[in-house]
């Protein structure tokens, strides 16, 4: 029952309470019938909203998308293995392939083509950082692609704060995020 389930919703006893809410990154049409009510009364009673990055901040995704780049003008091509980088292209062809395929009538309806999508999804990948690219082609699966155009849960709920005039913000800057994984050498990846 909706008001038994373990909403991982932690309550700061204050007044006015705070809440601390864990999201994950999935369309929030997967993730939102799940969410117990107390959660979503406590979003609602919320004046301000801060989440990890304003997803709603064109600089922001700015800087997500530069932080991706390999430095100095390199290619993947130039810093991974060369039947490895064959492999990618290989399997990148495919999904190019298949993704008209994979889309739902509604994405088509919308007038989303598969071109674009592929173009927002994996355009520039010869120039991303190789664990950007894993990131990358690992959302690149029949499933993902038929839930794009659904907003994850955190861009979903920073929509929906803006909608309803709350105070938003993040905690994280694009750097302490992005640094860490940038930090990770061609092996870990």
């Amino acid at each position: 029952q909706q008001g038994e389930l373990n909403s991982f919703l932690w309550t700061i006893r204050r007044d006015p309470p705070a809440y601390l809410f864990g999201t994950i990154h999935v369309p929030y049409t997967r993730v939102w019938d799940f969410i117990p009510d107390n959660s979503k009364a406590a979003f609602h009673a919320s004046s301000s909203v801060y989440f990890e990055l304003d997803l709603t901040d064109p600089y922001t995704i700015s800087g997500l998308a530069s932080s991706q780049m390999l430095p100095h003008g390199e290619n993947l091509q130039d810093v991974l293995p060369r039947e490895l980088y064959r492999r990618l292209k290989r399997h990148l062809d495919y999904i190019k392939l298949m993704l008209p395929h994979w889309m739902t009538p509604d994405q088509r309806g919308k007038g989303l083509y598969a071109d674009y999508l592929f173009n927002a999804i994996a355009g520039n990948w010869e120039r991303k950082r190789p664990v950007w690219v894993m990131l990358m082609v690992n959302s690149l699966t029949e499933t993902d692609i038929r839930s794009r155009g659904v907003p994850v849960l955190d861009l979903y709920l920073a929509q929906e704060a803006e909608r309803m005039k709350k105070t938003t913000g993040a905690v994280e800057r694009v750097e302490e995020q992005c640094h860490p994984l940038n930090g990770l050498n061609f092996s870990q990846v």
